[in-house]
């Protein structure tokens, strides 16, 4: 445990890419196989799941270190971080454990289902015996909020010069469904398990911003053109008789969209369609805050079969008859996927048109549609390319619409974290809106906490601390003086949210100090954002 520790420490500690691939091959060289097993799950997002909440932890930690919960949470918000207020207040024993990093996840697995004191005694314990930073590092393993700065891109790149096992071969059995307490190190990395094989999805090729002007991409004939669409990026898998969809967040979905799965009849063997997962309501694309109605459901309903139906939006064929289509070019995958998807004509699977366009104007007036066809906007693909693993320049590139922008009031503010721990940093805002009586008042909608410079939030920061009108723990409620205007990529209606609107990724765009809060907009502005056609979309 104190090795994996100090590899995190090391981790955290760099911003470059090579220190980190080094420190990580290192610790891959002297790590066990069990502990590097375990280290490649937990860096591929599969960690053991919660055993204990953290307000017990709070409660835990606070008795352990003799002081009242109540300054142990002052203490808590002030440092901004649960695992490492635990780490600092916590006493350490001068025994230190010499737990390896894969016995202490395998006693957190079995930990979950024991009594309250048994769990209280198991990991006081454990703090004790570990030092400061192994018990930070346990502690967020503990509370399944582990993350570092590294993409399972470098782990990858470490192992492989470990190993020796090609790069682009160990993205592809890193992949799926696969679980430490079920195969070994060897097994998972040198061998092939034929049953996960036939699951198995292919390493997602993703694309990087457009930051350069058209013409800069050369000529525009070597380059076709496809809307990039709004839902969940996945995979639809049929091998030997069965189907798979998997999503990017490699978590298999068959069972909740049965739409897709019924593809299973009618897609030959050896076909993996990479595309998107989207609400196709009322016989159109639908928007975003509509798929989010079936995510996360473990069971479907007829009615919501019926209210927010999905398709398979197909734009690559990565598998046909058996044979893996990568390394063909971009406009030979695509004439096979055009053939297969017309040949089936199935209702839940729809082919996202590609546009060869004959200018760079044409590109530019297509993404101006971009809106209007309920895309982000627009993705251009070499017709060269091959389909690559994880994200590359140079052959597919995402050009987004520019996104909605609204002036709004800041309202409430929450302190931030890590280095902006002492700093209020998270703000809540809002818009007018004309109440019953015929009065303005403001109405919450959206928070954001990112898009002003450091001096920036120090000046609001100061501001919020001599407006405080109420406390409410680590959240103030403030005077409205402040305006800013928002940026986000989307807006719906949604039964969820006092507004009755939603926006999707709402960031700070600038404050305008130009702006009283009396020419901040209003909600009905906001809704006449929401595209045409679209009602109340939350159950």
């Amino acid at each position: 445990m104190k090795d994996f520790a100090a590899l995190i420490e090391q981790l955290d500690s760099t911003t470059k890419t090579n220190q980190k691939v080094a420190a990580l091959a290192a610790y891959f060289v002297e790590a066990s196989d069990l502990d590097r097993l375990w280290t490649v799950a937990i860096l591929s997002h599969r960690r053991p799941p919660r055993p204990v909440n953290t307000t017990l932890l709070r409660q835990y930690a606070a008795e352990l270190a003799g002081i009242p919960l109540w300054l142990f949470e002052e203490s808590y918000h002030i440092v901004g971080d649960l695992a490492e207020a635990i780490a600092l207040i916590v006493p350490q024993d001068e025994l230190l454990s010499k737990k390896q990093l894969w016995e202490i996840l395998v006693e957190l697995i079995d930990l979950k289902p024991k009594t309250e004191e048994e769990k209280k005694a198991y990991v006081q314990g454990i703090w004790m015996q570990l030092d400061y930073y192994s018990r930070y590092v346990f502690t967020k393993l503990l509370t399944g909020s582990f993350r570092i700065g590294i993409s399972q891109k470098l782990m990858t790149k470490a192992l492989s010069q470990v190993t020796q096992v090609p790069e682009d071969e160990l993205a592809y059995r890193l992949m799926g469904h696969w679980s430490p307490d079920s195969i070994t190190f060897d097994e998972l990395v040198f061998g092939r398990n034929e049953q996960a094989y036939v699951s198995k999805p292919y390493p997602f090729y993703l694309a990087y911003a457009l930051e350069t002007d058209l013409e800069e991409l050369g000529d525009v004939s070597e380059w076709c053109i496809e809307h990039k669409w709004d839902g969940i990026r996945g995979q639809v898998i049929h091998r030997r008789g069965e189907l798979f969809i998997w999503t990017r967040g490699e978590e298999l979905v068959t069972d909740r969209y049965p739409e897709i799965a019924s593809l299973g009849t009618a897609l030959p063997g050896g076909t993996v369609i990479d595309g998107e997962i989207m609400a196709f309501v009322g016989g159109q694309i639908g928007l975003f805050n509509e798929l989010q109605t079936r995510i996360g459901r473990k069971t479907v309903s007829g009615n919501i079969l019926k209210t927010v139906p999905v398709i398979f939006k197909a734009y690559d064929l990565l598998e046909h008859s058996g044979k893996d289509l990568r390394g063909e070019d971009y406009l030979t995958r695509r004439a096979l996927l055009e053939d297969l998807v017309k040949s089936l004509r199935h209702p839940s699977l729809q082919l996202s048109e590609r546009v060869e366009p004959a200018s760079w104007d044409e590109v530019r007036a297509e993404r101006d549609l971009a809106r209007e066809k309920r895309s982000e906007g627009l993705m251009l693909k070499r017709k060269s390319a091959t389909y690559k693993v994880g994200r590359k320049k140079g052959d597919w590139w995402k050009w987004k619409t520019s996104p909605l922008t609204i002036d709004a009031v800041l309202t409430y503010a929450m302190r931030g974290h890590g280095r902006r721990t002492n700093l209020f940093t998270d703000y809540t805002f809002a818009l007018w809106q004309e109440n019953e009586l015929g009065d303005r008042e403001l109405v919450t909608f959206a928070k954001a906490y990112s898009g002003l410079t450091d001096r920036e939030f120090a000046q609001v920061d100061a501001i919020i601390k001599r407006t405080t009108l109420e406390r409410f723990g680590p959240v103030r409620s403030v005077e409205p003086t402040l305006v800013f205007e928002l940026a986000f990529e989307g807006v719906a209606f949604s039964k969820r949210h006092k507004s009755g609107v939603a926006v999707r990724f709402p960031r700070i765009l600038r404050w305008r100090q130009d702006k009283t809060i009396s020419e901040a907009n209003t909600l009905e502005d906001l809704k006449a954002l929401i595209p045409k056609g679209t009602g109340a979309d939350e159950e």
